[in-house]
């Protein structure tokens, strides 16, 4: 159904080339955000193809998560667009149930991604009006090379398809073990050694509290400042708190009262090396994009001095590393909570829509869509309840004119059946 026919298909020894026309949108990604675009046309009856350079669907999920992950937020602010978690689900379902989830609801839907197929190029073609997808399948020997040619290209490759690196001085000569947290996942290994953990974001708080519960030492760098929040408050939800707030409430004002609340949770974490910005966690997130960190029992092993927060690093040298306040640490391992990024840039051949960054240039709720039928669905930096919002306005925009010109198309079609009956 997704491909209305093959236009060419060239074997040339072990290279192959083919291009298809696609009847609807090609969608690029297979995680939560592909999903959710593919699940709500199928909803609008618009066909499609879902590339994913993967073998399975939310690689992200499946091969680059630690074991112990949870969602942070409570499952009603996960779910994804048609299809509730099931009731039997904890409120913070784990990895392993998130993806059970994902599964069944690409089995719901009936979608059935084309796995192992990484995009090189999109380009819009403005002489024809569509895009021409390239892309490129390698087994083997064997090199396939594809074109899909499509009226509408979704982008749903996500804020987090690359890591990010930092370049450190001397991080080459140090020796030791150096993993990126997307290849961590337990602190297992790590039992008895002495580990820097580089960055405070929520995976740097849970790999170090995870190390901690496998009896390792991490020191854990906190460069700038961080808002650290509680998970829950008296019981709810934080991020359900704030958004009851904000229905009532300017932002400010919900800012101070969460800050408030935090401090009688947590107390002062300042004195532990935890510094807050001057802004509120809500208004930083809006303004600079940074993501509050909810605690979920990291404060408590820094607090014990289990968890020890060191400043920024200056350094590394042969199984040591130079922070810059000038103290020296003798580490074993370190672990790079050092984030990701976008990856558009690298294969998507546009300037007008998303920015140098990988970003929609449009701040949110208007970065779904850009011009000649590109869309882009999970970069508005607010979870999977900003990806389903931006999957029913893709699915809704798209579908709209697909059903106005399949009517258009049933009515040329019967009224030419009827001229011709009129003839005899």
């Amino acid at each position: 159904m997704e491909n209305m026919f093959r236009l060419a298909d060239q074997d040339q020894g072990f290279f192959q080339r083919k291009w298809t026309l696609v009847n609807g949108p090609v969608i690029v990604g297979a995680g939560p955000s592909g999903l959710a675009t593919a699940a709500c046309l199928r909803e609008q009856g618009v066909p499609f193809v879902v590339l994913e350079r993967a073998e399975c669907i939310a690689s992200l999920w499946q091969k680059r998560t630690y074991d112990r992950l949870k969602l942070h937020l409570p499952k009603q602010f996960c779910q994804l667009p048609k299809m509730p978690f099931p009731e039997d689900f904890p409120e913070y379902p784990t990895k392993r149930q998130f993806i059970e989830y994902l599964e069944s609801y690409a089995k719901h839907f009936d979608i059935n991604p084309k796995f192992n197929e990484c995009v090189q190029s999109a380009r819009y073609d403005e002489t024809s009006g569509f895009w021409r997808v390239k892309t490129v399948v390698t087994s083997g020997s064997n090199r396939t090379e594809f074109e899909y040619i499509c009226r509408w290209l979704v982008v749903a490759t996500g804020e987090n398809a690359e890591r990010v690196v930092p370049d450190i001085e001397g991080l080459a000569e140090f020796g030791g073990e150096i993993i990126h947290a997307c290849d961590y996942k337990s602190g297992e290994k790590f039992q008895g050694k002495k580990v820097l953990v580089v960055g405070c974001g929520n995976s740097g708080m849970e790999v170090s509290l995870d190390l901690c519960n496998h009896n390792a030492s991490p020191s854990m760098v906190v460069r700038s400042s961080v808002h650290v929040l509680p998970r829950e408050i008296f019981g709810k939800s934080t991020y359900e708190l704030a958004f009851f707030m904000l229905k009532w409430l300017p932002i400010w004002l919900v800012d101070k009262l969460m800050l408030i609340l935090t401090w009688l949770v947590l107390g002062n974490v300042e004195k532990y090396g935890l510094k807050r910005p001057s802004i509120g966690p809500l208004e930083l997130k809006n303004t600079q994009e940074k993501t509050p960190v909810l605690d979920i029992g990291a404060l408590e092993k820094i607090k014990s001095g289990d968890i020890n927060v060191v400043p920024g690093i200056k350094r590394f040298s042969r199984g040591e590393v130079e922070l810059l306040n000038g103290e020296k640490l003798d580490i074993d391992s370190v672990i790079l909570a050092t984030g990701y990024r976008s990856n558009v840039p690298s294969w998507l051949q546009e300037g007008e829509f998303f920015s140098k960054n990988g970003f929609p240039k449009a701040p949110f709720p208007n970065g779904w869509k850009g011009n000649g039928g590109l869309y882009a669905v999970g970069f508005t930096r607010r979870g999977l309840s900003g990806a389903s919002s931006d999957a029913m306005s893709i699915a809704k925009d798209i579908g709209m004119v697909w059903k106005q010109e399949t009517k258009q198309h049933k009515k040329r079609t019967i009224a030419c059946h009827r001229r011709c009956i009129s003839q005899f």
